[in-house]
């Protein structure tokens, strides 16, 4: 693929509002998880919860779509300078010509979760003030977004599980290089919910502590919630040597299984090897992987056994999910904002609260910071279903 610049991009997730915050928590080595106290939930379990949701507002003129999920893209916008830099696209480009394309998982269902508790105890109704459309619906956070700034573009929402917003960068890519949009809002936004909380404990997914990807006696995840954008557009001719770009995108599907990857990594290492073939490098090009790295057993051993046997055990790697917590459908925008920001920051943040490695996943993880000259980067989503997407990003220089 021909190279497309991440103009502008931010993030958002209980690491703190903005890249300032984020990158300071990845290089303090400090964690955002925190025991779970979340609305009405009585789980042993840590989360990533983003602070002060409830206090955010939407502009007057967009209220039918107010839920957590849509205030969590409002306070993401707002961040970095990231709205400034969409209005300045539009200005240039024009609003038909600046597509939306985001990733979540369950959206705005906790707006739905709380209407239950409120049915006609005759009629079973939902109360009149539910809005399903601005809120429960999937397409509601792209609606928004779009609507926000008065686009006239595409608007599409992804919905892969933990790769929604991996994948948000190769539909955007798709789309650029078909000439139908000029530049993308690419993104995920996803927020804690009773669904997902007590639906990972069902499925015995979740940890009662912080979660610990890649140790040995791993024992499942810790969910969060994030809202990460970036700014896709076009490269020019002359860049300037700090600039991140989207070098490449692999995509593949297990077909494996509902809820377990191939235990081989079969699709994560398709996945890895298409996101190569598309930017033209081999796997001795990549300076620093992050990993999917869920702190699931599955999950882990998986993903260890694909990059061990496409990346062998030098190329240094982590798990950053031991201190977002597991983002969901926007897992996949926040790491890829946290490989941008290890790229400018010359940093390979170490995986946090690991305490024994397991000596069976054969890679190279880092336990603690690295510092050293970064080039290129690759960034791992896996979801449910073998739903899969590697991003492969660099600097210009």
């Amino acid at each position: 693929m021909t190279p497309l610049q991440l103009t502008h991009f931010t993030a958002t997730s209980c690491l703190g509002r903005g890249l300032s915050a984020t990158l300071g928590a990845l290089e303090a080595a400090h964690s955002g998880l925190t025991p779970c106290h979340f609305e009405t939930v009585e789980l042993q379990t840590y989360i990533g919860e983003v602070a002060d949701l409830d206090a955010v507002r939407l502009p007057p003129s967009l209220q039918h779509f107010d839920c957590r999920n849509n205030r969590l893209a409002q306070l993401g916008l707002t961040q970095d300078g990231f709205d400034v830099a969409v209005h300045s696209a539009i200005e240039r480009l024009g609003a038909g010509r600046v597509g939306v394309f985001l990733g979540t998982s369950t959206s705005g269902i906790l707006t739905t979760e709380i209407a239950y508790r409120h049915l006609d105890p005759l009629t079973g109704a939902l109360t009149a003030d539910f809005d399903y459309r601005g809120t429960h619906n999937s397409f509601s956070v792209a609606d928004y977004v779009s609507h926000r700034f008065g686009l006239a573009g595409p608007a599409v929402t992804v919905c892969t599980a933990c790769s929604s917003s991996a994948k948000v960068f190769a539909a955007a890519q798709r789309m650029l290089a078909a000439g139908q949009i000029d530049a993308a809002i690419v993104g995920g936004v996803d927020s804690l919910c009773l669904t997902t909380l007590y639906g990972f404990h069902s499925l015995q997914l979740s940890s009662p502590q912080p979660c610990r990807p890649f140790d040995r006696a791993r024992d499942g995840l810790s969910i969060g919630e994030a809202a990460a954008f970036a700014l896709l557009e076009r490269a020019p001719a002359t860049l300037n040597p700090e600039a991140i770009l989207l070098l490449g995108a692999g995509e593949s599907s297990d077909a494996y299984h509902m809820s377990s990857p191939h235990p081989e990594g079969a699709g994560a290492r398709s996945a890895m090897q298409r996101a190569l073939a598309d930017a033209g490098l081999a796997p001795e090009h990549v300076d620093y992987i992050n990993l999917h790295g869920t702190g699931t057993p599955s999950n882990d051993s998986a993903e260890s056994r694909a990059v061990a046997t496409l990346f062998g055990t030098v190329t240094p790697c982590s798990s950053t999910k031991g201190a977002t917590g597991h983002a969901l459908g926007a897992a996949g925008a926040l790491e890829a904002v946290i490989c941008a920001l290890a790229l400018q920051a010359e940093l390979m943040p170490g995986g946090l609260n690991l305490r024994q490695r397991d000596p069976e996943l054969a890679v190279n993880y880092l336990t603690g910071n690295q510092r050293a000259p970064l080039r290129r980067v690759l960034s791992n989503s896996f979801g449910f279903g073998g739903a899969n997407c590697a991003l492969l990003l660099g600097r210009a220089g």
